[in-house]
């Protein structure tokens, strides 16, 4: 298991680390042909929508990116791989994702962005990587613990907010 942590400085930094992220994962869920879940962790506020708004602007999505707090899903299809940003903060109950088919997600090329994943407790599979946001004064303090992705990849991350 892969892991590192560093801090980062308001929106901008956030975004910036969301692109970052995308040109690490979307290349190893196509060459893989597989789905990477990413489980994004932290209080309202941390960070996990600006997040996700830098990893789908970064794979070259030029529309608004639409938070999925009532949809709970939105997905964003390219060529090769789609990414399905999920916000399941205002699920009631974990039964609605079966409804809704949440396993299909997971078994096209894709990466999916998970929001609040502790609301669907035992209806995911294990994440890929795991990014804990947290405020600390006046930055966030990012935590990414990830199977897929090697400890360079994460320190090359890490160096560029440094």
């Amino acid at each position: 298991m892969s892991k590192t942590e560093f801090k980062i400085e308001g929106e901008e930094q956030t975004v910036r680390f969301g692109t970052l992220m995308s040109e690490l994962c979307v290349p190893y869920a196509v060459n893989n042909s597989k789905s990477v879940l990413i489980f994004l962790e932290g209080d309202l506020g941390a960070g996990k929508t600006t997040f996700s708004r830098g990893f789908i602007e970064g794979c070259g999505y030029k529309d608004i990116v639409r938070s999925p707090t009532y949809t709970l899903v939105e997905p964003y299809d390219f060529d090769t791989y789609s990414i399905y940003h999920f916000d399941l903060y205002r699920l009631l109950d974990p039964e609605e994702l079966e409804y809704m088919g949440i396993r299909d997600y997971f078994e096209r090329t894709s990466v999916c962005l998970i929001e609040w994943p502790d609301k669907a407790q035992g209806l995911l599979p294990e994440a890929d990587i795991r990014i804990a946001l947290s405020y600390s004064q006046n930055s966030r303090t990012v935590v990414i613990e990830s199977s897929v992705l090697a400890q360079d990849e994460l320190d090359r991350i890490a160096t560029f907010f440094c």
